[in-house]
């Protein structure tokens, strides 16, 4: 099996790292649900160490399904699967979980960044990879806070947007909520595409290596169990929350008896 995924092209290493990204997120979910769900007090995920910690799982999500976007044969449908997945989610939530409810969560923005890169693939392929890459990184520092009203990143505010911009559920979808909207998962087209670009450049500019084939490196795995949970990272995802909110209940159950 492994002999015939290499000749395949199959880059083992890229599905070890969205392994370990996913135990990193379910983990990190794990967690949320101890301290959002079950009331308990603790201060350093509450915290700036919280806040890292859950930037890095989805920074290194998008950025690798940017990256990843070439290798899809039927984009389209990988694109629908996904979105599929993420109105699943927030139909789900919605239904039963309100108080916790995903409105246009992470798996909802992947498919459609996905279906656009592949709509502007023509557009996009006619952009130099190096400037693609530096535009992407730029505009996603320069948008970062444009879900809370300003351009900028961070704590660097740099201009305040008009508040008309923030209006309905559309500019929601966009990047521009009003002050109603509500959701524990909020992955906004603005500024999360340009962050799946810049992934989805940086793969061009390591194609266009001198190399005869520069990802030749990638090909290698060292983490059968990684690549598992990797290559079925979409399933595993929709299985996580409600797996870990059993767990966590019997849990409770068990140490409250």
């Amino acid at each position: 099996m492994e002999d015939r995924n290499r000749r395949r092209g199959r880059y083992f290493a890229l599905d070890e790292l969205r392994g370990l990204v996913f135990i990193s997120m379910v983990l990190y979910h794990g967690m949320w649900d101890l301290v959002y769900m079950f009331g308990h007090e603790i201060a350093w995920y509450e915290g700036t160490a919280g806040y890292v910690w859950q930037q890095s799982i989805c920074w290194c999500f998008i950025l690798l399904s940017g990256f990843c976007w070439a290798f899809g044969r039927n984009k389209y449908r990988h694109a629908g699967l996904v979105f599929g997945a993420g109105f699943l989610v927030t139909l789900v939530t919605c239904l039963f979980l309100p108080e916790d409810r995903v409105v246009f969560g992470v798996l909802t923005f992947l498919g459609t960044a996905a279906f656009l890169t592949t709509l502007l693939q023509p557009l996009l392929s006619r952009c130099r990879p190096a400037p693609g890459l530096i535009a992407s990184i730029v505009l996603f520092v320069f948008t970062r806070n444009v879900n809370v009203g300003f351009l900028g990143f961070e704590e660097w505010r740099l201009l305040k947007l008009p508040e008309g911009l923030y209006d309905n559920f559309v500019t929601a979808f966009l990047g521009f909520p009003p002050g109603d909207f509500y959701s524990t998962d909020y992955f906004s087209l603005i500024p999360w595409l340009f962050l799946f670009l810049s992934g989805y450049f940086l793969y061009r500019c390591v194609m266009c290596s001198q190399k005869e084939e520069p990802l030749h490196f990638l090909k290698r795995g060292r983490a059968p169990a990684l690549r598992w949970i990797g290559q079925r990272s979409l399933l595993l995802y929709l299985l996580h929350q409600p797996a870990l909110y059993v767990l966590l209940h019997l849990w409770a159950w068990y140490f409250d008896k």
